[in-house]
């Protein structure tokens, strides 16, 4: 499949697609006339890189995690360097930390929205409004305009 399609399958712009491209994340094969060429396992593997990054990863440690990524969803795991190691669990600590906080944003969010809807008033009806009979002639709409110059709602 040409870029487009991959774009399309995946929601994923076409220059962010290139940016993977030169970012070692996405290699694609190349046609003879130069046209990118990605495979069936391409639109996997750009909803990984997107996941990673929506995770909050940047893409030089995901350039060092897609090669456990054989296959959606599964992790095959290589010997990494201890450097490596080091820096996957800052960034798993850092994403930890950040989950923590916006999960006490959501419930305070949360809390938030319950307490106004309980503390809300409820809606009073609106009343109804006098029907306005439709206008005819010049004269007419002056006699209209004089005797009211909207609607009245209804006495009870």
């Amino acid at each position: 499949m040409r870029i487009g399609e991959l774009a399309e399958r995946t929601g994923t712009p076409r220059r962010m697609l290139r940016y993977y491209e030169e970012q070692g994340l996405l290699v694609p094969d190349r046609s003879p006339n130069g046209y990118r060429e990605y495979c069936e396992r391409s639109v996997d593997r750009v909803l990984q890189i997107r996941g990673l990054l929506d995770s909050g990863l940047p893409t030089r440690i995901i350039k060092q995690v897609l090669p456990c990524l054989k296959l959606p969803r599964a992790i095959h795991v290589t010997d990494a360097a201890p450097e490596t190691i080091a820096t996957l669990e800052r960034e798993r600590d850092r994403m930890t930390r950040r989950i923590e906080c916006l999960v006490r944003s959501r419930d305070a969010i949360s809390e938030y929205v319950e307490a106004v809807r309980r503390n809300r008033p409820r809606p009073a009806a609106e009343p109804p409004v006098a029907p306005v009979a439709p206008v005819t002639s010049a004269a007419s709409a002056a006699s209209a305009a004089s005797a009211t110059d909207y609607a009245l709602p209804l006495s009870a």
